[in-house]
């Protein structure tokens, strides 16, 4: 069609000039070819303001290469250094100048958090380098980022594990290995696991992982006591090699309703200097009843059956199972309810407000409607009866619970789980344990607080998820202690008292302000805050401090500040309806330096990343390796960005002046010719 346009444009200007033509010979003027030439020119420079609106101009832009250079802030890089440090910055500053002549070079230092064009003096009080990698990413990843330069001693104590990151990085990845591999002698207490909740007189277990580098033939014992009463257990520790580990447990009996805390300590090694991480502080929260949870299922499923497996040997919880029509009416005398398959096409479960505190699992004939309707944890557009395999992966900003350090492991050999066909979108305060793999990453596994807490599993094969774990690493553990601790989080959520002041955490370093929140409801269980909260501290020496909450919302919040290592107790009332209602609680503050609870290099992690991405590892001396191994690298090269811009001839001065000069010249030689 634009073939056919362009061709009348071109009959139009010749018949125009054929037309002029014969005219000037009749008219004797002396080149009557020109004026015809000049008006066929003229004509169809005009038709092209109708045909051709707008001309395509490409414009291509050099993108120079960008190196990221990300150096570690902390404070461990110093003492790794050692006397080496004026020597390490000038080699440093050495090769930045020379990339930067070829490449953009961005310079950014880091901890626990970004330092623009800081690269000194090593003082940050942590060490975050999956928030680093993937910052550098997203600034970058758009402008031609060719090669990361990560130089650090490989220890990280914030953030997701490095080499379990899916970077959207398609360059090389370059370490720079900072600090000794050699261990310094040190026995350190690992991760601690207890439950957070348990019931009055019941038994339950302590667990913590210990580890000793450097302390083969040391005879000591590691011990449990509950503030600073006598030890109340001891567990016996012979090691019989350098790098070893092993997990003890104590079993306590759960005393009084309240807040415990336990104190698990190791004794120091002959030699030791690092100490800090000889403890570890454990708070248990004792309930006088236990918590009655409702495993409710649309049909009989191999999922209710792990979901049962999971929680039915609990101290803390009374489990009750019903599927079909044997599912209550009414789940008012429930604390957490689980949901398998329900709300279904036959049941809108319109008595669920009354649960306090839900978890929804979508299997194969969810109502999807009524689920959205129902659940605020997420949005969900999805097809229950059209299920997919869907492989999922932990999140790596999940933090809510720990969970075991071999998950990815684990998961990493679990099958798909039979997911409805659609999209899901988790809510702004929802946190999301599990998602699924691929480019459009999608939430699997989520869950929220508030006053109804939430959880949701998109999707059946909770059965298999056990089974293979079984058959790979002989146990259910890391999936079993997935469920029981959404489970926990539920039920610790559920406000099963009107009023309620609380820490976010139990454990506080003498760096970092201590803020609490609190909540009151009324008789309609709505949080209200209209009478005045006092709050009374108490620290370990007996001294007293009183506050009064601010209102924020429709709750309560205050932040007082850091304060000095020790225990503290605290005391809030209030006065509602001529009632007096009352919380109490407790924490420590501690000198945490988190960059002494471990100490050495791990370059093996260094060697594993800068492999993934196509790079190599350099020590702290070798930069001018690193220089020529960079300059060297044929893939880090300039890019060529086009851009093509679209401009109407209309807004063209300059085609106008030269329809005007053509018409003029026309009507000039014609005037100058006929004449003379």
């Amino acid at each position: 069609m634009h073939f056919l346009y362009w061709f009348l444009a071109a009959a139009a200007s010749v018949a125009a000039g054929v037309v002029v033509y014969r005219a000037d010979v009749r008219r004797s003027v002396p080149q009557p070819w020109l004026t015809a030439l000049l008006r066929s020119l003229l004509v169809f420079l005009t038709l092209l303001l109708i045909l051709a609106p707008s001309l395509k101009v490409t414009h291509n832009d050099t993108v120079k290469p960008v190196i990221v250079f990300l150096q570690d802030n902390s404070q461990s890089v110093r003492p790794a250094l050692g006397g080496d440090s004026a020597a390490y910055i000038s080699q440093r500053e050495a090769l930045l100048e020379r990339l930067g002549k070829t490449y953009r070079v961005v310079r950014w230092g880091f901890g626990d958090h970004i330092q623009p064009d800081t690269l000194s003096p090593f003082t940050l009080s942590a060490t975050d380098i999956s928030k680093a990698l993937l910052q550098a990413t997203e600034r970058f990843g758009q402008q031609n980022l060719s090669a990361i330069i990560l130089a650090t001693d490989g220890r990280y104590n914030q953030g997701a594990d490095p080499l379990y990151m899916d970077l959207p990085f398609q360059g090389s990845m370059y370490t720079v290995a900072i600090g000794d591999t050699a261990a310094q002698k040190d026995v350190r207490i690992g991760r601690v696991y207890a439950n957070k909740v348990v019931t009055r007189n019941s038994q339950f277990e302590v667990r913590a992982d210990l580890i000793a580098q450097r302390c083969a033939g040391y005879k000591g014992s590691v011990r449990l006591r509950e503030d600073v009463a006598e030890v109340a257990a001891s567990v016996p520790l012979s090691v019989v090699s350098d790098h070893y580990d092993r997990s003890v447990t104590f079993t306590v009996r759960a005393g009084r309703p309240g807040i415990h805390h336990y104190i698990i300590e190791a004794a120091a090694a002959d030699g030791e200097q690092n100490l800090i991480n000889n403890r570890k502080d454990v708070f248990v929260e004792v309930i006088e009843e236990k918590k009655h949870i409702l495993l409710a299922a649309h049909a009989p499923h191999p999922d209710v059956y792990a979901l049962r497996e999971a929680l039915q040997d609990l101290g803390e919880y009374d489990l009750t199972v019903k599927t079909g029509d044997q599912v209550p009416a009414d789940f008012g005398k429930f604390e957490v309810v689980i949901l398998h398959g329900l709300p279904s096409q036959q049941e809108s479960l319109r008595q669920l407000p009354s649960a306090r505190a839900v978890w929804f699992i979508v299997a194969g004939g969810t109502n999807s409607a009524a689920l959205n309707e129902a659940a605020q944890v997420s949005g969900l557009n999805v097809n229950p009866f059209n299920l997919q395999p869907q492989f999922a992966r932990p999140n790596a900003s999940f933090n809510a619970f720990s969970l075991p350090q071999n998950l990815q492991a684990v998961m990493d050999k679990m099958p798909p789980l039979a997911s409805p066909a659609g999209r899901s979108q988790a809510a702004p305060d929802a946190m999301v344990l599990f998602e699924s793999k691929g480019s459009e990453a999608q939430p699997l596994w989520m869950m929220r607080g508030g006053l109804r807490p939430e959880a949701l599993l998109l999707g059946e094969g909770l059965w298999r998820w056990r089974l293979f774990e079984y058959r790979f690493f002989g146990n259910h553990n890391v999936i079993d202690e997935a469920i029981r601790k959404t489970v926990g989080l539920l039920a610790a959520q559920v406000n099963d008292k009107p009023f309620r002041v609380e820490t976010s955490k139990f454990v506080w370093s003498d760096q970092e302000p201590i803020s609490f929140s609190g909540w009151l409801l009324n008789q309609s269980n709505e949080q209200v805050n209209t009478p005045d909260v006092q709050l009374t501290l108490s620290d370990s020496s007996g001294s007293k401090q009183s506050y009064v909450l601010e209102r924020s919302g429709n709750i309560y919040h205050l932040n007082i500040g850091s304060r000095a290592q020790g225990s503290y107790h605290y005391v809030a009332t209030v006065t509602y309806n001529g009632r007096r209602f009352e919380d109490r609680g407790r924490f420590v503050v501690r000198c945490l330096p988190l960059e002494q609870l471990e100490t050495g290099a791990d370059y093996a992690m260094l060697y594993h990343l800068s492999g993934q991405y196509s790079g190599h590892v350099f020590p702290a001396s070798g930069f001018n390796a690193l220089g020529d191994s960079i300059l060297a690298n044929q893939n880090i090269r300039p890019v060529i960005q086009s851009s093509t811009e679209s401009l109407p001839l209309i807004h063209w001065k300059w085609y106008f002046i030269l329809l005007l000069l053509l018409a003029a010249a026309e009507w000039l030689l014609r005037k100058y010719w006929l004449a003379q």
